[in-house]
């Protein structure tokens, strides 16, 4: 086994190391990292909650994932998109969530921009970016992995050209990676292929 390579969980089976660390981390990994997204509503809530994420581990944001939920009704974009000063001021003092101005401006702000896009438009935008599997191979450890390419970047400058905030290329390939864009699992991981 190749440093940083896929690690045997409890059950036997290997796994990309940062899936064993918590059952929560083994759960998101097994049943939901790497396997694709449709939807403007639940690309908007993996958009907006891998904003939040930046600055801190995701294991932060997964155990606070239904207080977003909750907070964000349900990252409906056509609900969210009505929220108001008195809703901001409630999400500010919410403590089920990551209570940062800027990432909760942001979030606001890109709703009221999506809400008048057409439906199915931010679904294909963000997934006229996905690269040709076939030609990446795959990670072998960790260290493989990248933080931005080519695509995340392109997607990022999309999504600002388009007046979304908080979407830099490194939060776009994150966003890539959880929703199936590309599949970033090790090979030799029991989750690789499953996108």
């Amino acid at each position: 086994m190749t440093a940083g390579g896929p690690q045997a969980g409890p059950d036997g089976r290997l796994r990309c190391p940062w899936g064993l660390s918590t059952d929560d981390y083994r759960a998101y990994h097994d049943d939901e990292w790497g396997r694709a997204v449709h939807g403007d509503d639940a690309l908007f809530e993996r958009l907006c909650l891998e904003a939040f994420q930046s600055g801190l581990s995701w294991i932060t944001i997964l155990r606070r994932r239904d207080g977003f939920r909750r907070a964000f009704a349900d990252f409906k974009i056509a609900e969210v998109a009505t929220f108001t000063e008195a809703d901001r001021e409630r999400l500010l003092a919410d403590e089920g969530i990551i209570r940062n101005r800027a990432k909760v401006d942001a979030t606001l702000a890109n709703a009221r921009v999506l809400v008048d896009w057409a439906p199915g438009e931010l679904d294909a935008l963000i997934w006229s970016h996905a690269p040709d599997g076939a030609t990446r191979p795959a990670p072998a450890t960790l260290a493989d992995v990248p933080a931005v390419t080519d695509e995340s970047t392109a997607l990022a400058k999309a999504l600002k050209q388009k007046g979304l905030r908080f979407v830099g290329p490194t939060t776009a390939y994150a966003l890539m990676q959880a929703c199936g864009l590309v599949d970033d699992h090790l090979e030799g991981c029991v989750a690789r292929g499953r996108v």
